[in-house]
């Protein structure tokens, strides 16, 4: 249904990529703001790097599994809609699954465990959209192998998949302003600048790609409005992609290894990615969530009989 390529539109994107890059080291260098910094800029490289190999190595299961599912699909899109309105649906729908994938990327554990690596940075420029996961790859296919199902091409799928990733690229920056009517539609910089801000009225918003109606529809938008903190709550300190990407991993078993229920140890691995085995420490660090040391003791002994007790969230009033 579409003679253009995967490749093709990598080669159309990769060189407006990179101008992009090297105008705004020149642009913030010009303002005396340096957004690129070496130390950061070598380490989304190896993040990058690992990202890549681990596409590669999918990336002729994904495709045959996508076509594999598409035998099995529940309608045939492609006797009753035109091309054109094949590839609108997709895109569409591609960003709805993203929205999904990239909320419980943020809200579960060891999705969080992969996809914290994105977040590692403390910089915003169009080189941070290339820090992605080793294994984001593949933690995707679960979520996205729905829409060969829904009857959606998957050549169409691959292509405009690789479209919507440039767009994501465009997200990540700080020399691009507010885009006025754009604003209630697409996900702007301004609206991603948001999702990658530690501050406490930022934290788990904007998740959308392309289109930021998701996040007004399910309640997850907020605009910007005080400077943005880039980063974590609680920042990594190291420049090593393997320390960054191996870091939330090796959190997540040692809890894993100390629990002391089975409850205890599903909860470590599908709980909150602030999930402490220590539950009296349950203190959300992605949620920024702070308790005096009374309700402290308190909150530990509910938890200790009842682990599966939903956590404050960051909208959350503080007790007293």
């Amino acid at each position: 249904m579409t003679d253009l390529t995967v490749n093709q539109v990598y080669a159309i994107g990769a060189p407006i990529v990179l101008a992009m890059i090297f105008a705004e080291i020149l642009v913030s260098n010009w303002q005396n703001k340096h957004y690129y910094k070496a130390s950061d800029s070598l380490c989304t490289l190896g993040l990058l790097a690992g990202n890549i190999a681990m596409a590669f190595a999918i990336k002729g299961f994904a495709l045959a599994f996508h076509f594999y599912l598409y035998q099995f699909r529940l309608i045939d899109l492609t006797n009753l809609i035109p091309t054109w309105a094949m590839w609108a649906i997709t895109f569409v729908m591609i960003d709805f699954v993203f929205y999904i994938y990239h909320r419980m990327s943020h809200r579960v554990r060891f999705l969080w465990a992969i996809h914290m690596s994105h977040h590692s940075s403390e910089e915003m420029n169009f080189a941070v959209s290339f820090r992605q996961a080793w294994f984001g790859p593949v933690s995707k296919i679960p979520f996205f192998m729905v829409l060969p199902l829904l009857g959606l091409d998957p050549t169409i799928i691959a292509v405009a998949g690789v479209i919507s990733t440039l767009w994501g690229i465009v997200g990540h920056t700080q020399i691009i302003g507010k885009l006025g009517p754009l604003e209630w539609i697409f996900n702007t910089p301004s609206h991603h600048r948001v999702h990658h801000g530690a501050n406490k009225q930022y934290i788990d918003k904007n998740y959308g790609n392309l289109l930021i109606i998701w996040d007004r529809i399910f309640g997850t938008f907020e605009g910007e409005q005080e400077p943005v903190k880039y980063g974590l709550v609680s920042n990594v300190n190291t420049f090593n992609p393997v320390k960054i990407t191996f870091m939330a991993w090796s959190s997540m078993i040692k809890d894993m290894k100390t629990a002391n229920t089975l409850s205890q140890i599903f909860y470590s691995v599908f709980g909150p990615p602030n999930t402490s085995q220590n539950w009296c420490r349950c203190q959300l660090i992605a949620n920024n969530y702070s308790m005096d040391e009374g309700e402290l003791r308190r909150q530990s002994k509910i938890e200790q009989d009842d682990p599966f007790r939903s956590r404050p969230r960051a909208t959350d009033k503080t007790p007293g």
